[in-house]
């Protein structure tokens, strides 16, 4: 099973308002680029799109180290799922769960998938080069968004 390091980042110049999500995958020296964006939307759902745009491009099951710097789809994935499908899809406090569109597709992609999936927490903005480039590409899907690109 190939190792794969994935970062992934998400922007958004208002919130709401345009966004972009940005992924970089690297397996050994080979390292591929996505991003995109969409003209009204939020960070948590970009943060979202970019994790789950990750998984849709391996074409193999890969052990994956993906480092992201949103809290919200580390511990969403990690922690909160299992007790939001427990509830129909309600919080703790019986309040119907944000983006429960992308949450529903992730988890769909993480079940579906034979990936072994290690969730890392990156600090965003402190110098890790995966962090970085990944937010690069999350704006550069959010000036796509907006047409300039």
């Amino acid at each position: 099973m190939n190792t794969i390091e994935i970062y992934t980042d998400g922007a958004c110049k208002g919130n709401p308002g345009p966004g972009g999500w940005g992924v970089l995958l690297k397996s050994g020296s080979t390292e591929k680029e996505l991003f995109g964006g969409e003209t009204e939307t939020t960070n948590n759902r970009m943060e979202l799109m970019a994790v789950i745009q990750a998984l849709e491009a391996l074409k193999r099951p890969c052990h994956v180290v993906l480092h992201a710097d949103s809290q919200y789809v580390l511990k969403g994935i990690t922690e909160w799922l299992s007790g939001w499908k427990a509830r129909g899809w309600r919080t703790a406090a019986k309040q119907p769960v944000k983006n429960v569109d992308l949450w529903q597709q992730l988890d769909a992609l993480v079940a579906g998938s034979e990936h072994k999936i290690d969730w890392r927490w990156v600090r965003g903005h402190n110098g890790d080069p995966g962090n970085e480039r990944a937010d690069e590409l999350a704006n550069r899907g959010v000036e796509m968004a907006l047409g300039r690109r």
